[in-house]
């Protein structure tokens, strides 16, 4: 019966021994931030290890990283797509104007008269219509007009009826649309007549007037340049 007692007593002894130190353990053990508080830890701050492996507790999240007791994971990086971006208008370049190309150009007229007359014939006019239709889009100097007259006649009257004539031809010039500062005039009377001196040796008879016909005009011309067509 002691003997009884007695194995009663120190079985009971050696349970109360084991519940004060897994108390004693528990009691000194402490939880640390919410981060890592699922460890257990000593009183040391040491994590609470048995055969190389640390205690948790059954309580709080999952367990965090803890040196000893947790693999370093390495962080890995998140894809992120790029922004679809706008597909950018295209560029219409124009292309370039062709440089204009010009050309060198010369218009002349010559305008007739009748003998000891400073007046425009019909045939005459539509010379000068043909020659200012010719002005068109030319870029030029001013326009030259020189008179002439025959060998009939005084070398005086003769050089006051070229210059009445040259002066009838700008006259009708300007009422054309020419401008009168660009018509350049002058008057050579008898002095530079167009046929040979051996020549209209007949005076003042129908075939002689017919014959210094090229001697009674006006010469007109005007050069520059323009777009080529």
């Amino acid at each position: 019966m002691r003997s009884t007692f007695t194995q009663k007593q120190a079985a009971l002894a050696v349970a109360c021994a084991l519940a004060l130190g897994v108390f004693s353990v528990t009691a000194s053990a402490q939880v640390v931030d919410v981060n890592e508080k699922t460890l257990l830890l000593d009183a040391r701050g040491a994590p609470v290890m048995s055969g190389g492996l640390c205690w948790h507790t059954p309580y709080g999240p999952a367990p965090q990283w803890t040196a000893g007791c947790h693999a370093v994971t390495a962080p890995v990086a998140l894809y992120v797509a790029p922004l679809a971006q706008p597909a950018a208008a295209p560029i219409v370049v124009a292309a370039a104007a062709p440089l204009p190309v010009y050309e060198k150009v010369a218009f002349d007229a010559d305008v007739l008269f009748d003998s000891n007359k400073s007046d425009l014939r019909p045939a005459g006019r539509d010379t000068l219509d043909a020659f200012v239709g010719n002005l068109s889009g030319l870029e030029a100097r001013s326009v030259m007009a020189i008179g002439y007259a025959d060998r009939m006649g005084s070398e005086a009257s003769n050089q006051i009826l070229s210059e009445d004539r040259v002066n009838a031809v700008k006259t009708y010039l300007v009422s054309k649309g020419v401008a009168a500062n660009r018509v350049q005039t002058g008057a050579r009377g008898e002095t530079r007549p167009s046929t040979a001196a051996g020549e209209c040796k007949d005076a003042y008879n129908a075939k002689n007037v017919a014959c210094l016909q090229p001697d009674r005009h006006v010469f007109v011309e005007i050069s520059g340049t323009r777009i080529a067509k």
